[in-house]
């Protein structure tokens, strides 16, 4: 019985480590949600300025 508890406590053992892996990678994916959603209010709140009307800037370079 030596051998089927190994491979019935090693089955156990990869199942829990693939249950933590999904668990992690769905905080990730919520997480970078989260960040997205904040990122686009920040854009949102961001002053929308009029684009320059043309001849209004000066060439330094030329």
């Amino acid at each position: 019985m030596g051998m089927m508890d190994s491979i019935a406590a090693t089955a156990t053992s990869l199942s829990a480590a693939q249950f933590q892996q999904n668990y992690s990678l769905s905080l990730m994916k919520k997480a970078m949600n989260t960040q997205e959603l904040a990122a686009q209010q920040m854009l949102q709140m961001l002053p929308q300025t009029p684009p320059l009307a043309e001849g209004t800037h000066i060439d330094v370079y030329a």
